[in-house]
C-alpha cells in the first residue's frame, strides 16, 4: 500500500467486517517473510497476501519436483527443475495489487529475518527452527512454524516476551438497554426483559443516555458481577441520584498481554498443546513427540522415512519412546507414530489448506493485534482417512510414478488415485468456498480421469469485492460468470481436469437439468452455498438419490463442515425457522431501539418507494386484472397498493406524486423528509405523549420504548442534505429523470419548495403489537375506507392512464456501487431515524453490512473449511462405513476454537413396528417386464406384498392421488397424477415421490416415501 491507512474498501469489503479498520491499518504497515514454497508455504502466502499486509517475501532455495504438483497450485510441469519461489512469484503478485510481493532464492540468514515483523517457516529443519526462533524472540519478531507430513500437521507460534491483544474475540461489544438501577452497594442494573443481556462475569461496561442517575454516564468502565441472565451488579451507587429511565450499557473491550516461550523452551512443554479434536488427546500429545523424532530421523538419515516402510517406522517409534522417557506421557499412540512414518513423504492439498488457513490467520493476529493467538502448539491429523480393515497394499503401489499426484500416491497408493480420477462430482457454488474446493479438486485429481467429471454451477457474476477471497478470479474477470472463470482457472492448474461450468440456480425450476439421470450418474455432491434454502434443497436431492454430500460454510473467522453419508449419518435436514430473529413490524414502524431497527426500516423504505411502487405501476399498466386481483388480497392492502399506484401516475400539480422535472424530484424528497422525520413523529407523540403512563401507572416510554423527538430540517446539516440528494436522485431514476449531486444547486431549489403544514390528529390509531395490527386487518373496513377504495377503482379505470409513457423503472438494491445513491439513501435515512430516537448512529461500513445483509468473510477461514471438506472427501471415496471415521467440524480461528466430532446417526422412526430413517424409501419400478406401466392398484398391491403394508391414502405433493377412490385403481399411476394435478408430467421427470399413509399405522408422523420410477 502507498500509505498504511489507504484501505481499498471495494477490495477488502467483506474482510473489513471481520477485522475492522484499525486492524487493517496495522496490517497495512507490516512485512512478512514466508520460507518454503511447497504446497503449505504457497497456501499460507496466498492467504496472507489476500489479507492485505504491506509486503510479503517468499523464500525457497529448492526447485520444483513432481511431488510438489500434488499441492503447489502455482506450479505446473513446465516449472520442474526451476526455483519454486521464482516460479510462484507472478501468480502470488497478481492476487492483491495492494501488496508488494518479492522472492528470495538464497538461504535464510540473520540479516534477512531482521527485515520483517513476522517470520513463517515451513519445510525447515528443527535446528533452523530453534536458531531462527531464538533470533526472532530476542528481536521482537513474531515467529510461526507450520509443517505438514502426509495426513498430519503442526503449528507453532511465538509472538515474543510481551504481546498485546487488543481485541480477544473480534465480536461486536455486547450492548443492551436498561430497565432500572438500584441505589445501594452494590447497585443492581436490571436490563429490559425482551432478551438476555449477554454479559459475563468480570466484563467491563460503560453507561450512556441514563436519565436521572446521570453519574453513571460519566464514570469510566465498570467491572460487573453477573447475578442472572437479566441483571448484574456494579459498584456503590447509594450516593448517586435517583434513576428515572432509559440508558444503554455497553461492553468495553479490554486489551490483554501475553508472554510466549521461544521454540527451544516450548518444545518440552506439553502444557502448551492446544487440543482440537478431544477424542484424540493422546494422539496429539504423541504427535508432538513424533514430529520431534521425525526431525531427529531426518538429520540422522538425511531423508524422510521410506513410504510404508516397516523398518523406518520401527526406528521412528524407538525415537519417540526415547523422547518419552523425558516427556512421561501416560499414553503413547504407537499406531499414530507408525502411520506418520508410513506417510511422511506424502504432500496432501487438503491438509495444507487447513494448516495453511490456520497459519495465515496467526500471521494476521501477529500483524494486527486482533484475536487471540495460538498458545503455542497445535497438531492436527486425519489418520482415520487411511484404508480400514484391508490387507496392506504392496509398497510398490505407493512409490513415485513421475506424475503430478506422487505426493498423494505416497499416502493412499495408485489404485486410490485412479478411483479419485474416476469420480463424478457436482459442485454447487463457485464463490469463496467453491474456488477453494475446485483448487483442491484439481490438485488431488478428482474427476480428472477419462471416466471422471466435475460439474460446477453458479449463477453469479464476479464482482470486485469477490477478489479478496475468491482467489481464482482477477480484476480482468469482473463481470464474467464465476463458474466459467473458475473452471478455466483450475484447468490451468491441472490440464487433466474434466469440468463443465453451468450458470443455473439449483431449485425445482432446474430439475430439467439436474434431475434423476443427472444425480444417478454422480458419485457425490459438494455444497458451497451461501443460503440455507439452497442447502436444504440440495440435501433433499441427495437424500432422494442416495448420494453423499459435503457441506461447509463460513461467517468471518467462524466456519463449519458437515459430511452426509447415505444410511450412515443424518442429513443436513429441513430449514430451521428464523422467525425468532425477525424484528416485529411495530418495532420498525414506531418503537425502534437499536440501529439494526432503523437500518431495516430504511431498507424497507427503499424497497417500498423505489422498487415495489414502480413495479406495481408497471403491473397495473400491463395486466388488465391487476386492480381486481389486488382487491382480492383485502381492503387494507388494496388501499395501500392502489393508492400508491394512483399517486405514482398522477401529476404532482394535481395532487399526485408523478414528477415532471428535476425540481419536482427535489420537492418530493424534501416533503418526504418532513413526513418521515417530523410529521410522523409528531403524530406518534400526539397518540403517546412523553409523560404518558400505562394502565398500571408505569411510564409508557420506558424500557425498550424510547421516546422520540421530531427533527427540524436544516440545509446546513450534512445528514439532512444527504437524504434529500439521495432520495431526489432515486426518485428521479424511477421516472427516468436525470438528477445531480450538486448540493449547491439543490439548496437553491429547496428555497422555493413549499412544505405543507401538518397538524396531528387524535383519531389516528397506532398499533402497539403486531398481533393487534393483524387483528385490525381482519376487521371489516370502515365506510370511509370502502368509499376511498371505490374512488380509486374509478380513477384507475381511466383509459388515459394506460399509456406506455407512464411506465416506471424499478430499482433493485445494490450495496456495492457507491455511485448509485443506494447506500447514500440507506445511511442517511437510518441515521436520521436514529436521531429521532436518540440511537447512536452507524457509519457507512456498519450500515452496509447490516442493511446489505453481508456475511463477513476472510480467505483464511475459507481455506481451512475447504481443506476439512476435502479430508472428508477422501473418506467418502475410500468408502469408509464406520461413522467414527467421519468428522463434523465447528471452528473459530479468532480464538483457536475447534470442535471436530463424530457426526450424528440418522434419527429413526417407526411404521407398524418397523424402524426407518430419512434414507429409507419404498423403491418401485413403474414399468413391468412387458413395458406396461403399473396401475395404481398394481402399486398398492406391490407395497402390500413386498412390505406387508396397506396403503390407505396416497399423496403427490399436496394432491390426493388415492383415498379410497376405486375408479382410479385401474388407471396407470402417471395417469392418476395427470388427472389429479390437471397437468402433464414434465418429460425430464423420471421419478415421482409419493407419500403414503398406511392402514396399519395411520397416526405415525413420518413415513418413508414411495419413489416411483417412470422409466
Amino acid at each position: 500500500m502507498s500509505e498504511p491507512d489507504a484501505i481499498d474498501e471495494g477490495f477488502y469489503s467483506r474482510q473489513l467486517y471481520v477485522l475492522g479498520r484499525e486492524a487493517m491499518q496495522r496490517m497495512g504497515a507490516a512485512s512478512v517473510l514466508i520460507a518454503g514454497m511447497r504446497g503449505l508455504g504457497v497456501e499460507i502466502a496466498k492467504n496472507v497476501i489476500l489479507s492485505g499486509v504491506r509486503s510479503v517475501t517468499v523464500q525457497d532455495e529448492g526447485h520444483a519436483q513432481w511431488t510438489d504438483l500434488s499441492s503447489q497450485f502455482f506450479l505446473n510441469e513446465s516449472h520442474l527443475g526451476q526455483n519454486r519461489a521464482t516460479c510462484s512469484l507472478p501468480q502470488l503478485s497478481a492476487l492483491n495489487p495492494h501488496v508488494h510481493v518479492s522472492a528470495h532464492t538464497g538461504p535464510l540468514d540473520k540479516h534477512l529475518l531482521l527485515q520483517f515483523q513476522v517470520v513463517v517457516l515451513t519445510d525447515t529443519s528443527l535446528d533452523d527452527q530453534r536458531y531462527f526462533g531464538e533470533l526472532c524472540h530476542s528481536h521482537g519478531i513474531r515467529f510461526i512454524v507450520a509443517d505438514t507430513r502426509g495426513l498430519c500437521g503442526q503449528l507453532f507460534c511465538d509472538f515474543g516476551k510481551e504481546f498485546e491483544v487488543l481485541d480477544q474475540n473480534g465480536e461486536m461489544p455486547v450492548s443492551t438497554m436498561i430497565q432500572s438501577v438500584t441505589k445501594e452497594n452494590p447497585g443492581v442494573v436490571v436490563c429490559t426483559d425482551e432478551q438476555k443481556h449477554g454479559f459475563s462475569d468480570g466484563m467491563k461496561v460503560s453507561f450512556s443516555e441514563v436519565k436521572g442517575m446521570t453519574e453513571l454516564n460519566s464514570i469510566g468502565p465498570v467491572e460487573i458481577t453477573v447475578r442472572s441472565p437479566y441483571f448484574f451488579s456494579i459498584g456503590d451507587t447509594s450516593a448517586f441520584s435517583n434513576y428515572e429511565h432509559g440508558g444503554v450499557v455497553t461492553e468495553v473491550k479490554q486489551p490483554c498481554k501475553l508472554s510466549f516461550k521461544p521454540l527451544s523452551e516450548a518444545l518440552g512443554d506439553h502444557e502448551l498443546l492446544q487440543m482440537n479434536d478431544f477424542g484424540k488427546k493422546a494422539r496429539h500429545e504423541t504427535l508432538h513427540l513424533a514430529f520431534h523424532a521425525l526431525h531427529i530421523f531426518m538429520k540422522k538419515e538425511q531423508r524422510l522415512p521410506h513410504i510404508w516402510s516397516q523398518q523406518d517406522a520401527d526406528a521412528l517409534l524407538a525415537m519417540v519412546r526415547e523422547l518419552n522417557t523425558v516427556a512421561q506421557l501416560e499414553e503413547l499412540d504407537e499406531v499414530a507414530v507408525r502411520n506418520l512414518s508410513y506417510t511422511a513423504q506424502g504432500d496432501l492439498a487438503p491438509i495444507n489448506a487447513f494448516i495453511g488457513g490456520l497459519a495465515a490467520q496467526e500471521v494476521i493476529k501477529a500483524c494486527s493485534g486482533k484475536f487471540m493467538p495460538l498458545q503455542q502448539w497445535l497438531y492436527f491429523d486425519a489418520l482415520e482417512c487411511l484404508p480400514q480393515g484391508e490387507s496392506q497394499l504392496a509398497e510398490s503401489s505407493f512409490s513415485a510414478k513421475g506424475t503430478r499426484y506422487d505426493g498423494q500416491i505416497a499416502v493412499f497408493g495408485s489404485e486410490f488415485q485412479e478411483k479419485l480420477e474416476r469420480q463424478k462430482y457436482f459442485l454447487v457454488g463457485a464463490g469463496a468456498i467453491g474456488c477453494e474446493l475446485l483448487k483442491n479438486f484439481a490438485l488431488i485429481g478428482l474427476g480428472a480421469g477419462n471416466e471422471g467429471h466435475i460439474t460446477v454451477t453458479d449463477m453469479d457474476f464476479i464482482e470486485r469485492s469477490n477478489l479478496n477471497r475468491q482467489f481464482l478470479f482477477r480484476s480482468q474477470d469482473i463481470g464474467k460468470p464465476k463458474s466459467d472463470v473458475a473452471a478455466k482457472a483450475v484447468r490451468v492448474m491441472n490440464p487433466q481436469m474434466k469440468i463443465t461450468a453451468h450458470q443455473n440456480r439449483l431449485d425445482p425450476d432446474s430439475e430439467g437439468v439436474y434431475g434423476y439421470d443427472f444425480f444417478k450418474g454422480l458419485d457425490g455432491v459438494a455444497a458451497a452455498l451461501d443460503n440455507v434454502e439452497a442447502r436444504v434443497y440440495l440435501d433433499g436431492c441427495c437424500v432422494q438419490h442416495h448420494k453423499p454430500m459435503l457441506e461447509g460454510g463460513t461467517q468471518g473467522s467462524k466456519g463449519h463442515t458437515l459430511v452426509v453419508v447415505p444410511h450412515l449419518t443424518e442429513s443436513y435436514g429441513p430449514a430451521k425457522s428464523s422467525s425468532n430473529n425477525d424484528i416485529p413490524l411495530c418495532t420498525l414502524k414506531n418503537f425502534p431501539h437499536h440501529i439494526e431497527h432503523t437500518l431495516q426500516w430504511a431498507r424497507d423504505q427503499f424497497e417500498g418507494l423505489f422498487k415495489q411502487a414502480p413495479e406495481n405501476v408497471n403491473l397495473f399498466l400491463s395486466n388488465a386484472g391487476f386492480v381486481e386481483q389486488t382487491i382480492g388480497h383485502g381492503d387494507a392492502e388494496a388501499l395501500e397498493v392502489l393508492g400508491g399506484v394512483w399517486g405514482s401516475l398522477e401529476d404532482m400539480k394535481t395532487g399526485g406524486q408523478r414528477p415532471m422535472n428535476w425540481e419536482d424530484c427535489v420537492s418530493w424528497a424534501r416533503c418526504k423528509w418532513e413526513t418521515l422525520y417530523n410529521n410522523d413523529i409528531c403524530q406518534l407523540l400526539c397518540c403517546f405523549p412523553p409523560k404518558q403512563v400505562t394502565p398500571t401507572g408505569l411510564p409508557f416510554w420506558s424500557g425498550s420504548k424510547r421516546c422520540p423527538h421530531p427533527l427540524t430540517f436544516d440545509p446546513n446539516n450534512t445528514t439532512h442534505m444527504d437524504y434529500v440528494v439521495a432520495a431526489a436522485n432515486l426518485y428521479g431514476q424511477i421516472y427516468g429523470i436525470k438528477g445531480t449531486r450538486d448540493a449547491a444547486s439543490i439548496r437553491k431549489i429547496l428555497e422555493k419548495v413549499n412544505v405543507p403544514s401538518f397538524t396531528p390528529s387524535s383519531s389516528v390509531k397506532i398499533h402497539l403489537t403486531d398481533k393487534e395490527m393483524e387483528e385490525d386487518k381482519k376487521k371489516d373496513s370502515s365506510d370511509a375506507e370502502k368509499t376511498r377504495l371505490e374512488e380509486l377503482k374509478g380513477k384507475l379505470a381511466s383509459p388515459s392512464l394506460k399509456s406506455s409513457a407512464m411506465r416506471m423503472y424499478p430499482i433493485d438494491f445494490e450495496k456495492d456501487d457507491d455511485s448509485n445513491f443506494h447506500m447514500d439513501y440507506i445511511v442517511a435515512a437510518s441515521n436520521l431515524r436514529a436521531e429521532n430516537y436518540d440511537i447512536p448512529a452507524a457509519d457507512r461500513l456498519q450500515s452496509k453490512r447490516i442493511a446489505g445483509r453481508i456475511i463477513p468473510a476472510i480467505a483464511t477461514t475459507t481455506a481451512a473449511v475447504a481443506g476439512l471438506m476435502c479430508v472428508e472427501l477422501y473418506k467418502l471415496v475410500l468408502g469408509h462405513q464406520n461413522i467414527s471415521s467421519y468428522r463434523t467440524a465447528y471452528i473459530n480461528l479468532a480464538v483457536q476454537y475447534f470442535v471436530l466430532s463424530q457426526p450424528c446417526r440418522p434419527p429413526h422412526f417407526e411404521v407398524a413396528g418397523e424402524k426407518y430413517s430419512v434414507w429409507d424409501d419404498f423403491h418401485v419400478e413403474g414399468r413391468r417386464s412387458d413395458q406396461q406401466e403399473m396401475t395404481l392398484g398394481d402399486l398398492l398391491q406391490f407395497i402390500k406384498e413386498k412390505y406387508n403394508l396397506t396403503v390407505s391414502s396416497l399423496f403427490y405433493g399436496t394432491a390426493i392421488l388415492y383415498s379410497g377412490q376405486e375408479e382410479r385403481l385401474q388407471l396407470s399411476v402417471s395417469d392418476v397424477v395427470r388427472r389429479v394435478t390437471k397437468a402433464d408430467i414434465p418429460p425430464h421427470k423420471k421419478m415421482l415421490e409419493l407419500i403414503p399413509s398406511f392402514a396399519e399405522d395411520e397416526d405415525c408422523e413420518s413415513v418413508p416415501p414411495i419413489r416411483y420410477l417412470l422409466l
